[in-house]
């Protein structure tokens, strides 16, 4: 005997709205899943009570202390030069009592004192004046007599020697050229060159302070240059 099924137990028919249920239970699992929220638990922690044996870092004392102050500036004592009262004293100075703002007051010109040369007191040696000494025809005249008159020594010449020789001397009152003195040289023969040089030159026009030819210490310096 064939056992007969019932047609109203085939699921057959129902597949279909199982499938849809399925699919959306699995949709709806899927949307939880990405709603879930997870939380971090952050527990407390507890240490015993005690004595912290932990060693404390060794802090340096790093504050500079300032430099101490300078000494205090000695300042130099002026000693006096007590005379009696029975003493003159004489102070040149010329005082002008008309003198106003627009009085006309002449520079200081300072004097040089030499040495070694014989002066007389209204003698003096000046080293700046208001018209300083000149030579014959003036810088261009006395470039032209070094170059027609220098005679190049024939040892600096064999031994290459070459430079500038600085000259000292004084124009008197009346431009003759005294006391010519080296104030740095060469060598070679160029040192004694160069004061032959100067002691031939002609007279200088003399300097003049307040009118008055004085004497004026001047240095100059040669050139020796091989060709």
């Amino acid at each position: 005997m064939n056992a007969k099924k019932s047609t109203k137990a085939n699921l057959e028919k129902k597949r279909i709205i199982f499938s849809q249920i399925g699919m959306v239970i699995t949709l709806a699992l899927v949307l939880l899943a990405f709603e879930w929220k997870t939380y971090d638990y952050s527990g407390t922690s507890f240490r015993s009570e005690g004595a912290d044996l932990t060693p404390e870092e060794l802090v340096l004392n790093t504050i500079q202390k300032p430099p101490p102050p300078p000494p205090p500036m000695q300042i130099p004592t002026t000693v006096l030069n007590i005379v009696d009262n029975g003493d003159e004293i004489k102070i040149d100075v010329e005082i002008d009592v008309e003198a106003d703002g627009k009085t006309e007051i002449e520079p200081y010109i300072p004097t040089y004192k030499d040495e070694d040369s014989d002066t007389t007191p209204g003698d003096e040696l000046f080293i700046s004046v208001q018209h300083m000494p000149e030579f014959p025809g003036g810088e261009e005249g006395r470039i032209r007599y070094l170059e027609d008159n220098i005679n190049y020594p024939l040892i600096a010449k064999e031994t290459e020697i070459h430079g500038n020789v600085y000259v000292t001397f004084i124009v008197e009152t009346d431009g003759s050229i005294t006391n010519v003195q080296i104030l740095k040289g060469i060598g070679g023969g160029c040192d004694e060159e160069a004061m032959r040089i100067v002691e031939n030159m002609p007279d200088w026009s003399p300097g003049t302070q307040r009118g008055m030819p004085v004497r004026v210490k001047l240095n100059m310096h040669i050139r020796f240059t091989l060709l």
